[in-house]
């Protein structure tokens, strides 16, 4: 059965094109106009939507120093998790003006919220899908919440077991909402190719039976291309204008030139896929002329025997099937025979 969901205007199925997300994130550097430029410069890929990160330092931490709340390591140790959150967070005020240029611009707006109160608020802005970051996965009156919007849920799932997919996927369904995508994602930063287990895309599919794709913290395209040819139909790589630039996210974010050439990819991934079936193109068939077939290839005198002297397999595949050839070893031909002639039956006593 081929699935499909609505998300604004795009079409995400298994018989569709992949759905290219470019997640701002963190990258705007708390600067309102590069935030715009990012949304400009991810229409100019190719992209079919951008997606922001909706929550503010205290609706999804609290402002402490104690050890737990403290990044023991990786890009951001040292610091609690509020200072991440005040570097990282979007002002919402942004929102609303952002969705509308981005639209304009052809692409999908939507994003993750973190808390219920973000929720209402993207509900607000009739945002036309969530997302559901990994860490979210077990909050599990905040999957509830969005569930009953109705709307598509992408969730990904970096740091959940498989009890823990489960149970999102049953909340949803609980709520009448079926419209839900999985992702396979690592919650590493940047992931180590070793770690990605992208075999894990069609087990993901099977298990749940729903659609699926990536959310790719890897650096490079490799991971995204490879994952579409898994069966991938959705993929998430953060974004931005320049790693130089810096920012809580740009070390394993992607610049501008290379977003582009990663959807180029995909799309001629996706093409190269194609069905699975095995009849020939047009451009096959022609080829095929040039395949073998039995062939005369010294002149003969009618009432004289085939032999394999005399009756070759050679290109090109015009004459008579090779499958033949033991066939009509040994018998005698009808008329005389040039050289180069394609073998017929109609040439055999």
């Amino acid at each position: 059965m081929n699935k499909k969901i609505k998300i604004g205007n795009r079409i995400v199925g298994d018989n569709s094109s992949v759905f290219i997300i470019a997640e701002m994130s963190a990258n705007h550097n708390m600067d309102f106009e590069r935030a715009k430029r990012i949304v400009y410069e991810v229409a100019n890929t190719g992209a079919d939507a951008i997606k922001l990160q909706t929550y503010r330092p205290d609706t999804i931490t609290i402002d402490c120093d104690k050890e737990w709340f403290k990044t023991q390591k990786g890009l951001w140790e040292g610091m609690t998790l509020y200072e991440l959150y005040s570097k990282a967070y979007t002002p919402w005020e942004w929102h609303k003006e952002l969705k509308e240029y981005a639209e304009s611009l052809g692409l999908e707006f939507f994003s993750s919220p973190f808390d219920l109160t973000s929720i209402d608020f993207l509900e607000k802005l009739n945002v036309p899908a969530y997302k559901v970051a990994s860490f979210e996965i077990n909050d599990i009156p905040f999957i509830r919440k969005i569930a009953k919007t109705g709307k598509p849920i992408i969730i990904s799932t970096g740091i959940a077991y498989l009890e823990d997919i489960d149970l999102a996927m049953r909340v949803c369904k609980e709520e009448g909402n079926n419209n839900v995508i999985l992702l396979k994602c690592v919650s590493a930063y940047p992931t180590p190719f070793e770690q990605m287990n992208l075999n894990v895309i069609p087990n993901m599919k099977n298990t749940f039976d729903c659609l699926v794709g990536l959310s790719d913290h890897s650096l490079g395209s490799e991971t995204a291309i490879a994952s579409v040819a898994l069966g991938a139909k959705v993929i998430e790589k953060h974004f931005t204008l320049s790693r130089e630039d810096g920012g809580v996210d740009s070390a394993f974010s992607m610049e501008p030139s290379e977003f582009k050439n990663m959807v180029n990819q995909i799309r001629n991934v996706e093409k190269a896929l194609g069905m699975a079936s095995f009849e020939l193109t047009e451009k096959q068939i022609v080829s095929r002329e040039g395949s073998r077939s039995l062939f005369i290839v010294k002149d003969m005198i009618e009432g004289e025997t085939f032999t394999e002297e005399n009756v070759k397999s050679i290109r090109p595949g015009i004459g008579m099937h090779t499958k033949y050839y033991n066939d009509i070893l040994g018998k005698k031909c009808r008329c005389d025979l040039e050289k180069g002639t394609p073998m017929d039956w109609k040439f055999v006593e």
